[in-house]
């Protein structure tokens, strides 16, 4: 039931998909019912089976994985008499492998409810759940429309040289620079989903029991959602200097308290990431800041929970994504000074706070750029079906979630009807200054000295 393409194949695949779009059959209401139906059966049968892919490729607990990738949401239907949407034709979405489930079903979701055919290309680096989807896609959804392609980053370039109508990617931003290259060549439009330093801000807060409530969701947003490797995850806390010392000790007894057992956080992807991210603490001056964790084991490919103090600014965990479980802690003099330092930055995919400034809180909404902002928690916006999920600038561009991925795969048809009762000759020339005039008040909407001069025209012409 998988699809294995070799070498010259894919061209057929695609062929194939577009002749089940130009059919006709992928627009039709009860076809997008059908499949979205599906869907919910496969993920409801085969929960399992995604559990234990999920643990295979991340080391994910069942219950982390029930929580950010199982319970897909689906979409609804606009349509209104003036605008009109349709589908976009044959899409194709790179999915990723740190939410290799939700991050494949979610736009899928919501290409097919649009009415589109469907090339899926799961992550090579979550291998178990690629074959998953592979094998199970096809068993649940109509295997002409939609297809699940497995191969590496060769198999990718090889499916961006075909045409499509719409390319979503989710993944780093160097792969999303030749995404956009090879999509250039079709004038193929393209929804980046990229990473950055989500920041967070951690303001002086009222009592103790609200400094806990904000530790606890830190530690979910930083080490809880696979073990930070996540482009939503807190990259890294700005804090007043004052307030660090104790929120740095709340932070390491809550850890104690959360993973007591390390099957409780996802490990790390494979040996080059895990590698990746030892050498960001290999600076001497990031290691002499370490204030917690720093462990690691190779073998394994488990990182302790890492909390560093001020590491130089200009260092390599300050410059990149971390995309993993070390955690930078950046004091401030004051926490109004955060503004001017993430406007100093890249914009990134979110930017959080934890603060009952409400001052603060519009000058953050105000003067920063992000492609999200939450106040008082991390991450839940990714799960709101309500709002729009999507970077701004280097984080990405295009955004989808709930109605949101239906319009990015849709078409927004302009459909004007007219009457051919009424018709203006001031429209068409001979030009003179009296069309001048009814085109200004036209222009200009205004509709009562338009039909006050209609109507004195009008009756010029009886007069005559």
């Amino acid at each position: 039931m998988e699809e294995k393409p070799q070498h010259g194949s894919l061209g057929g695949l695609v062929a194939g998909v577009r002749e089940e779009y130009e059919s006709g059959r992928t627009k039709e209401l009860e076809w997008r019912k059908a499949q979205l139906g599906g869907l919910i059966r496969m993920i409801t049968e085969e929960e399992d089976a995604i559990f234990d892919a999920l643990h295979d490729d991340l080391g994910k607990h069942r219950v982390e994985s029930f929580r950010d990738e199982v319970d897909v949401p689906l979409i609804s239907f606009p349509c209104n008499a003036r605008v009109v949407p349709e589908p976009i034709g044959v899409v194709l979405i790179f999915s990723c492998w740190n939410l290799p489930i939700g991050l494949a079903l979610e736009p899928l979701s919501g290409a097919i409810a649009a009415g589109n055919a469907v090339v899926l290309k799961p992550s090579e680096f979550a291998p178990s759940t690629a074959a998953f989807l592979a094998a199970n896609i096809p068993k649940y959804l109509d295997a002409k429309a939609v297809k699940v392609v497995q191969g590496g980053a060769e198999v990718g370039e090889e499916l961006m040289e075909h045409r499509w109508d719409k390319v979503l990617f989710t993944g780093n931003a160097r792969v999303g620079r030749i995404i956009m290259t090879k999509a250039a060549k079709h004038l193929t439009p393209v929804a980046l989903e990229l990473g950055s330093k989500c920041p967070c801000i951690v303001d002086c807060l009222d009592s103790k029991r609200e400094c806990q409530v904000a530790v606890n969701r830190i530690i979910g947003a930083k080490w809880s959602t696979c073990a930070g490797q996540a482009c939503v995850a807190i990259d890294y806390i700005l804090v007043e200097e004052e307030f660090a010392p104790f929120l740095i000790e709340l932070l390491k007894s809550t850890l104690k308290r959360f993973f007591t057992e390390p099957e409780y956080m996802a490990r790390i992807l494979n040996e080059k990431h895990f590698h990746r991210l030892t050498n960001l603490l290999e600076d001497d001056q990031v290691k002499s800041s370490i204030v917690h964790g720093g462990n690691a084991d190779p073998e394994t490919l488990w990182i302790e929970p890492t909390i560093v103090l001020n590491p130089p600014l200009d260092s390599d965990i300050m410059m990149e994504e971390i995309f993993g479980p070390l955690l930078p802690i950046i004091t401030v003099k004051k926490t109004e000074d955060c503004i001017a330092f993430l406007k100093s930055k890249p914009k990134p995919l979110a930017i959080y706070a934890f603060t009952n400034n409400e001052k603060l809180k519009q000058r953050i909404v105000a003067e920063t750029s992000s492609g999200s902002v939450l106040f008082n928690d991390a991450i839940v916006q990714y799960g709101l079906d309500s709002v729009p999920f999507g970077g701004i600038g280097e984080s990405g561009f295009g955004q989808y979630h709930g109605k949101y991925t239906f319009e990015l795969f849709s078409h927004r048809k302009a459909v004007v009807r007219r009457s051919l009762l009424v018709e203006f000759m001031f429209r068409y020339p001979p030009w003179d200054e009296y069309k001048m005039g009814m085109l200004r008040r036209v222009f200009r909407f205004d509709y009562v000295s338009l039909v006050l001069a209609l109507l004195a025209f009008w009756l010029l012409g009886i007069r005559r």
